[in-house]
């Protein structure tokens, strides 16, 4: 950016590299609100970040199934910091009113984020994982197809674990075995494993990495979940949502969620 091009294609511009022509003519006002386009723009943009999520998400994955955690840190550090950018985006989102927002509600018709398939993605490779939320999108049968197929495969905390296995810790059977299309339930012996690590993070450096990678991700991820209910709350108070979700309540009961618990319990128990 900035300097002189020695692309061989010397027609081919910035417009044309990013494809801003398309990019530009994919915002579609449903009304004549001054605030539909911030809305629009806000969720489009937020897409476009969990596809790089995504991205990086499977990477980091690959890595570690293959032994590389090294590799799967510097992806790790730039999904926490994608959920930074996507909490910040809260922000603009959050100078549009109540009253702004019942401007062009109407036109959302069905609409929501709650059907955003890469989310849901990025959950279940999280290992946030239930199959029936994977049949709300058959309507799109490509991304139906690819959530099925992402419950077929372990979860980026499957993985960690086991690495903890392969490093010699003795993990239950039953957590190295399990239904890899639903959440797991904390277990002692992946907390003890995890123990283990954190009290001597010299030993077992790379695995003690790998752990504070995957708080910090998912620090950033429960800021980015908070916010979403505040600004929530903040334009459509008590409100259903537009997909038919319970709204608020909805959203805070998924605060409750915990996608690596025994990270966050094995600091009460060191």
């Amino acid at each position: 950016m900035g300097g002189k091009s020695t692309d061989t294609a010397p027609d081919m511009d910035y417009a044309d590299y990013l494809g801003l022509d398309g990019l530009f003519d994919c915002q579609h006002p449903q009304s004549d609100a001054h605030d539909e386009l911030l809305f629009i723009i806000q969720h489009q943009t937020s897409e476009l970040w969990m596809r790089l999520a995504l991205h990086e998400l499977h990477a980091a994955r690959a890595a570690l199934e293959g032994d590389s955690a090294e590799t799967s840190f510097k992806m790790l550090t730039r999904v926490a910091r994608i959920f930074e950018q996507l909490n910040s985006a809260w922000d603009v989102l959050r100078t549009m009113t109540p009253s702004e927002y019942t401007e062009f509600r109407p036109s959302l018709s069905g609409s929501s984020g709650f059907q955003s398939f890469q989310y849901r993605e990025i959950e279940f490779l999280l290992g946030n994982r239930n199959p029936t939320m994977a049949d709300l999108h058959e309507k799109r049968p490509e991304a139906a197809a690819r959530l099925k197929e992402e419950l077929t495969r372990p979860s980026l905390y499957d993985v960690a674990i086991a690495r903890l296995a392969r490093a010699g810790f003795e993990i239950d059977d039953a957590v190295l075995s399990r239904d890899l299309t639903q959440r797991p339930d904390p277990n002692d012996s992946v907390e003890a494993a995890w123990r283990a690590v954190y009290r001597d993070p010299q030993r077992y450096w790379d695995l003690y990495e790998l752990g504070e990678k995957l708080v910090d991700l998912e620090d950033y991820f429960r800021r980015w979940r908070f916010n979403h209910v505040t600004t929530v709350e903040r334009v459509i108070g008590a409100k259903r949502g537009t997909g038919g979700t319970a709204g608020v309540p909805y959203l805070r009961k998924m605060l409750e969620t915990v996608l690596f618990p025994e990270l966050w319990s094995v600091r009460t128990a060191l």
